[in-house]
């Protein structure tokens, strides 16, 4: 599944002349180590720009004609993206990383590509730096992760030569920082193994990581030399089996390539081994597979029709999941609320919950309001947005605080507990929106962001007021989130929704 060390040059062969052209002073890596474990820049000035001005320049310019697909933070789980220069697969490259959130946050990001430079026996992990070194600056290496994962997997190792001069993953680097507001830490995987079984094996090892706390990027060019039309052709079928999400299809589709005796054609997809471990992760669950652009070199003013590379971009996004109080799960929460608040009215202590009896669904991470009233008039309303406690522990405190510690009144005494009606909305997670076309009145609530400053309604108080749908936006602005008149319009969105019952 590797690239052959003598066509690296190939692909890449026009880069190589630009990069000749520019004005870089790339720093080359050398077996000198140095105290703070930097990976130097091995491709700066000749795959991308190496000074700091001119490479934040282009990536604006890639960024700027990207599309995106809004979708919750949590929900992109991985992309699909080349490592060609980017005067070749830039902008494909750049459709991609656009639909990272920028204010996206991540524990790791696990980059997988192909070895070009150095033989591998199964997949290096790089331990060996704590930094690589891009124009924009350093990027962390998790590299206590990275060697916790060499110790646990035989076929896993660090290969200092696999990292040393390779691109495929240096090139996505500056992507990423440009993107998001803060990098997090990367796991840097190179992968030589040819061995599905083995690929297999690694797609099972880091399927843990594969959650909502972590984003995967598989670097990948696709066919490599054949003529321009051809490469369409062979592209759209392993473009089309990446689609269906199976790692079968799409080695399927790769040997149907390879007999279809396409002249040139060397390899249909070069990070092919880092693709078969995603779908691998995939296979057998409901994720949307998203291809978002292709090109090959041959569409550059800098390449040719006669020998090409082709780049594709996908996302690949979780599922919406629906989440479904059952009526005894109701009834938990709500005798749970009215216990800590009379825990709380006699002086006694919490007592210890024993979380056996509580079903999995309450133990899942997400907030809630709950509100009290008495001869249906409001006596008290607390809630939060959090997935840091379970729902059980959230609507204990909301509880404890919606009767004691709304500002708005007096704390709850005892003789008004058997009269107070209790009201629990259990909140499933935030979405961003960008107009209020996207919001629904009364099916949704709303968090209005600006700055620090922040507030929502929920969605029955729609029903409530009977306001318009921007007269709700604006009564949240002012009377919740403490913004001007029509400030609204320039503040970050956040829709809802929430799941309502009561005693």
């Amino acid at each position: 599944m590797n690239c052959p060390q003598e066509t690296v040059y190939m692909t890449h062969k026009a880069d190589l002349k630009k990069g000749m052209n520019m004005n870089h002073t790339f720093v080359m890596s050398s077996d000198k180590k140095s105290d703070d474990k930097i990976r130097p820049m091995a491709v700066a000035g000749s795959f991308y720009p190496a000074q700091k001005q001119e490479l934040q320049d282009e990536l604006f310019q890639y960024f700027k004609s990207a599309s995106t697909i809004y979708v919750p933070d949590s929900k992109l789980a991985a992309i699909i993206v080349p490592h060609a220069g980017y005067i070749f697969s830039g902008q494909v490259a750049a459709t991609a990383f656009a639909q990272i959130s920028p204010n996206a946050h991540y524990d790791h990001i696990f980059l997988l590509g192909p070895a070009h430079k150095a033989f591998v026996d199964g997949a290096s992990i790089n331990s060996g730096f704590d930094f690589y070194q891009t124009p924009l600056g350093k990027v962390p290496v998790d590299t206590k992760l990275c060697q916790l994962l060499i110790n646990k997997y035989s076929f896993f190792n660090c290969t200092p030569n696999a990292h040393k001069q390779e691109h495929c993953i240096e090139v996505q680097l500056p992507f990423l920082q440009s993107r998001l507001k803060e990098t997090p830490p990367i796991v840097p995987i190179i992968i030589g193994t040819e061995s599905t079984d083995t690929l297999r094996d690694i797609s099972k090892a880091l399927q843990p990581y594969f959650n909502e706390h972590n984003l995967f990027v598989i670097s990948s060019d696709f066919s490599h030399y054949p003529n321009y039309n051809d490469a369409i052709k062979a592209d759209s079928s392993t473009g089309s089996a990446i689609e269906k999400g199976s790692p079968t299809e799409f080695i399927r589709a790769l040997a149907q390539n390879r007999n279809a005796n396409i002249k040139n054609l060397v390899t249909s997809a070069c990070g092919q081994a880092g693709i078969y471990i995603l779908l691998s992760m995939l296979e057998n669950n409901d994720f949307n597979i998203k291809h978002l652009d292709y090109k090959n070199s041959g569409d550059s003013p800098y390449g040719n029709h006669n020998e090409v590379v082709g780049y594709h971009s996908f996302a690949i996004y979780r599922p919406e999941t629906k989440f479904i109080l059952s009526s005894n799960d109701r009834k938990t929460l709500l005798s749970l609320a009215r216990q800590a608040i009379e825990k709380r009215l006699s002086g006694n202590e919490q007592a210890k919950i024993d979380t056996t009896t509580i079903s999995t669904v309450l133990k899942e991470h997400c907030g809630a309001f709950v509100t009290l009233r008495r001869s249906n008039k409001l006596r008290g309303c607390i809630g939060r947005f959090g997935e840091k406690e379970p729902l059980f522990q959230v609507v204990i405190e909301m509880a404890v605080a919606a009767a004691f510690e709304d500002r708005r009144f007096s704390p709850l005494e005892a003789a008004e507990l058997p009269e107070t009606n209790i009201e629990i909305s259990v909140l499933t997670p935030l979405k961003r929106i960008y107009s209020p076309n996207e919001f629904q009145l009364g099916k949704q609530g709303i968090y209005i962001l600006k700055g620090n400053c922040g507030g929502t309604y929920l969605p029955q108080v729609a029903e409530e007021t009977g306001w318009t749908k921007e007269q709700f936006l604006e009564h949240c602005a002012q009377e919740k989130a403490g913004l001007k008149p029509n400030e609204w319009r320039t503040a970050q969105l956040y829709t809802y929704e929430a799941i309502v019952f009561h005693e």
